[in-house]
């Protein structure tokens, strides 16, 4: 067997020769099967640990050296009889290296700069969710360093502390990013899910360059306190798993209240509030669903599998509506954009201030970076970082608060709203990305199309999962919906890839 096909061919693996109970642990096997095989009796717990641990020795650190694990929790250890308890008790999790965890491991977004802080004192609000849950976070993922944030130039995957992440479909390929670390992950089997984050793309762009399910949730729908931010107005955690059941199961253990997040709240009367209530085998049926072929690129092979998709819709009975506009897109994008430097300079430096440690400010950090610029600074520079620094006038404070809001506006009361109260839609689709583009360094990031600010911007829920490879690379489908609409696109997620998978 080649190495490639032993990365993604589904191969059953067995976890090591300890194992004791009645059959092999499969790297193939998602969230949902792993929590009902560790009730059951069937796998322990603890061998599901040491297949992952196996896996990340062999495919990880060395082999195709997908570098998609920053660091390993040094206690990584569960009781074999460990009796289950919880949504997701003894599954075991990654998460990205941004969220912060008070277990002795590190929380640095990739760089350097933040190796030597002060460690959390608590963990992140969405990790103890996860642990109160039960499950087992044992490593971080890694990450385009900051968030893929620092410079116009950037190779995605890619940060100081960690290396480059690899695509495990093809080495030679961008995982994408930002999450990259935590798509590879559950795309290689290192993981029975992991926890990603996203500003505008960061989750759904990995997951569908991997081949994996992401969402990316309604804004305030799950906690950003202990996350190193980017902008309070658009980012958010989210899952990354094999399946859209398991992204559904993740947010229900996720999704709470936090009164530390000013924007965290529940979902408003009348909104449907489990993530796996509408699951059913015929939601699509009836439902009116939108194509935005203005998201939708020019790309043959990726055009192809989507018409391909479209007909499995039509014959789930769902109505297809074509050549919906979606207004105001363009124009949402850039105001966003325009605010965003000044949100990341402010929403930064209070975070920095707050963890303390050497480099406690934006401008500590850029110094930082000059000061280490071999090790920082070999590939890209920190242009965006600059840009940012200069934006925090009071006059560069007003004028973000005034993009932002309009961005928000047209973005999503007269932008997704509009295009799905105007044709009576229950969602928007459309392809979510191209094939992935090669790696170059030198270079920076290929200009691969990728449908993701639209959602972004709103604060809307962005769903995509798996519709099949083209040129050897996986390309996503995307749905869209209005705000607190996921547990909506997670049933017709997980209703197209059943038909995908019959």
């Amino acid at each position: 067997m080649q190495r490639r096909d032993f990365l993604h061919g589904g191969a059953m693996l067995a976890v090591v020769a300890s194992c004791s109970r009645s059959r092999a642990v499969f790297e193939a096997d998602p969230l949902a099967e792993v929590v009902r095989r560790i009730a059951s009796g069937d796998v322990s717990a603890a061998d599901y640990l040491k297949h992952y641990l196996s896996r990340i020795a062999t495919l990880d650190r060395a082999g195709p050296e997908l570098r998609a694990v920053i660091e390993l929790h040094s206690k990584r250890e569960l009781p074999a009889d460990a009796r289950p308890s919880g949504l997701l008790h003894g599954a075991p999790v990654l998460i990205k290296d941004n969220i912060e965890t008070a277990d002795g491991m590190l929380t640095t977004a990739g760089s350097l700069a933040l190796v030597d802080a002060p460690p959390p004192r608590r963990d992140a609000f969405i990790v103890r969710r996860l642990r109160e849950a039960g499950a087992l976070v044992f490593g971080k993922t890694n990450l385009s360093e900051w968030a893929n944030i620092r410079s116009r130039d950037s190779t995605s995957g890619w940060s100081a502390r960690g290396g480059l992440t690899r695509n495990p479909r093809r080495e030679g390929h961008s995982a994408s990013g930002s999450s990259s670390g935590s798509a590879v992950a559950v795309a290689a089997g290192l993981c029975a899910a992991a926890v990603g984050t996203e500003t505008n793309g960061s989750i759904v762009s990995p997951a569908s360059a991997c081949g994996i399910v992401g969402l990316k949730p309604t804004l305030g729908s799950l906690s950003r306190s202990g996350i190193i931010p980017i902008s309070h107005w658009q980012d958010t955690p989210g899952p990354m798993t094999r399946t859209v059941r398991d992204a559904a199961l993740m947010m229900d253990a996720m999704t709470a209240h936090d009164p530390e997040d000013p924007l965290s709240s529940p979902p408003p009367p009348g909104a449907v509030s489990g993530h796996l209530s509408l699951f059913h085998a015929d939601v699509l049926r009836g439902r009116r669903l939108g194509v935005v072929r203005g998201l939708c690129g020019s790309h043959p092979g990726v055009l192809s599998r989507f018409d391909h998709v479209l007909r499995l819709l039509r014959e789930a009975g769902a109505e297809v509506v074509e050549n919906v506009e979606l207004p105001n897109q363009r124009a949402a994008g850039g105001l966003a954009w325009r605010a965003l430097l000044t949100e990341f300079r402010a929403d930064l430096n209070d975070y920095l201030r707050k963890r303390g440690g050497r480099v406690d400010s934006l401008a500590a950090l850029i110094a930082f970076n000059r000061e280490h610029a071999a090790e920082e600074m070999p590939w890209f520079g920190q242009d965006l970082f600059e840009e940012a620094e200069k934006r925090g006038t009071p006059e560069a404070l007003a004028e973000a608060a005034e993009s932002r809001g309009l961005a928000r506006r047209l973005a999503g009361p007269e932008g997704i709203d509009a295009a799905l109260k105007g044709h009576r839609l229950d969602a928007l689709i459309c392809p979510t990305n191209d094939p992935a583009g090669k790696i170059d360094l030198e270079k920076g990031d290929a200009d691969v199309r990728v449908a993701c600010t639209p959602a972004a911007v709103a604060g809307y829920p962005h769903l995509t999962l798996p519709m099949g490879d083209v040129e050897g690379l996986p390309a996503g489908f995307s749905f869209l919906g209005t705000a607190w609409s996921d547990p909506l696109l997670l049933a017709l997620g997980d209703a197209l890839e059943a038909r995908l998978a019959a």
